[in-house]
């Protein structure tokens, strides 16, 4: 990756999280932790990876997103404005009577969005269903699916886990927000989830883990993610509210309203141009 197409999508992850910070601020509800920590992997994949046309969301030749932690719906929505998918000044509607926008993600209501999610759980097994499909069609789109740490307490992600090697699906991406928080504290201690590079690997899956935060590692771990022989996932370690600084590793704004005065905090803490960091960062 040089240092444009670095600087572009960085830009991009800074617009998304501050569109992701305003809508909930106005509509004084929704998830901004969990929205915050998987910008990253969704301006990789809106930006590079995932095929899709904004003026026609629902082509046949599309890739399928799934994000199966639909409480992240903020981040998905503020991505899709970001993209063109979806007008910004739409975003402002986030959870409001009648809005396309709505507190989980809406297929029906919303091209752009390919699943209707929100019980936690269930994403995987929708992907493995649908890359089952294409393969069975000979269509050449792949699904990826982002999942929470959180949701993977579920058993059905194990079951979709080991139907989707069964079937070597090459066309099945995940993509695991590995933020360690949820609603109620910790994933290790409302249920521990272990070493889950080795789980994923056990149950016959491509396994890679990174940053989730550095596009560079992002970009390469889906690149190989494209050619490798059954299914993949890449375990991304990210922070909780990333971004900004208060929010970072803290539970407390899982989902919790924005004041003014934090609201303003955290904005400003988002103006920083992102060519500085761009610049500075040297990675071999």
């Amino acid at each position: 990756m040089d240092h444009v197409e670095k600087l572009r999508l960085a830009t991009h992850a800074r617009d998304i999280r501050r569109s992701v910070l305003r809508s909930i601020f106005e509509a004084q509800t929704g998830h901004e932790g969990p929205s915050l920590s998987m910008v990253e992997i969704l301006t990789m994949l809106y930006f590079k990876h995932l095929r899709h046309d904004p003026q026609n969301p629902r082509g046949p030749a599309r890739d399928y997103l799934i994000l199966s932690k639909g409480h992240g719906a903020p981040g998905l929505y503020a991505t899709l404005a970001q993209a063109g998918m979806l007008p910004a000044a739409e975003l402002s509607t986030l959870r409001r009577l009648g809005s396309r926008l709505q507190g989980h993600p809406c297929s029906p209501a919303l091209p752009g969005v390919d699943v209707s999610t929100g019980s936690l759980g269930q994403g995987l097994s929708i992907g493995v269903g649908l890359a089952l499909g294409f393969r069975h069609k000979e269509m050449s789109n792949r699904v990826y699916c982002i999942l929470g740490d959180g949701e993977l307490q579920e058993g059905q992600n194990w079951e979709a886990a080991m139907s989707a090697a069964k079937w070597r699906l090459s066309n099945l991406i995940a993509v695991l927000d590995r933020n360690r928080l949820q609603n109620d504290g910790e994933t290790e201690s409302v249920m521990p989830l272990g070493n889950l590079g080795d789980k994923w690997r056990s149950f016959g899956w491509n396994t890679s883990e990174i940053d989730g935060h550095d596009l560079e590692a992002l970009d390469r771990a889906l690149t190989a993610a494209r050619t490798a022989a059954g299914p993949t996932i890449v375990i991304a370690n990210t922070v909780k509210g990333k971004g900004v600084s208060f929010m970072e590793g803290a539970v407390h704004w899982h989902h919790h309203p924005l004041d003014e005065a934090s609201f303003n905090k955290a904005m400003a803490e988002l103006q920083d141009d992102p060519r500085a960091s761009a610049s500075t960062e040297v990675r071999p």
